[in-house]
């Protein structure tokens, strides 16, 4: 017997899918952004590696919106708000919020994908959640914090400053 409150349908999973997506358009937007107004000769690096993660940002947006094709749906056209900031570590922050959130989202859009059969919807998510978890830990390691890894088991992110976690 099913147990009908872990059922999911095509139509949900691809309004979650889409919720997903203006993630990603978030994503895209706030790497474009802190790339280019991050200052400090400690965030030249950063703001390298946040450029190249808006074009990865940009390809899993790709992907998203052909799987939410793929289940007959249209894909959304408004990313999420992006938050903003005069200091560097403020921005670096919101991205990993932003990133654990994501992370936690994908894990969730796995699963979906899987009780409804849709193997390879979840095989592309795998690859994404991949690239997803990089960056969380390039932000967590430019952050000098700890890899928020409740966030990856599903649990609220915290994160921790490296000298804190330690005591």
């Amino acid at each position: 017997m099913s147990d009908k409150k872990n059922e999911i349908s095509r139509e949900q999973l691809a309004a979650n899918l889409n919720e997903d997506l203006a993630r990603e358009y978030q994503a895209i937007i706030a790497y474009v952004i802190y790339s280019q107004v991050i200052k400090g000769a400690q965030y030249m690096s950063v703001a390298t590696e946040l450029e190249a993660h808006a074009g990865e940002e940009l390809q899993h947006a790709l992907l998203i919106a052909k799987q939410i094709d793929y289940l007959g749906e249209a894909p959304v056209a408004v990313p999420k708000a992006v938050r903003t900031s005069e200091k560097a570590e403020e921005m670096l922050r919101f991205d990993l919020e932003n990133e654990a959130e994501t992370c936690r989202n994908y894990r969730t859009r796995i699963r979906e994908a899987e009780s409804l059969g849709e193997y390879a919807i979840a095989e592309t998510i795998r690859h994404i959640l991949s690239q997803e978890q990089d960056h969380l830990i390039d932000l967590a390691t430019a952050l000098n914090v700890e890899v928020p890894r409740d966030a990856l088991a599903g649990k609220s992110a915290t994160v921790v400053p490296v000298e804190q976690s330690k005591r």
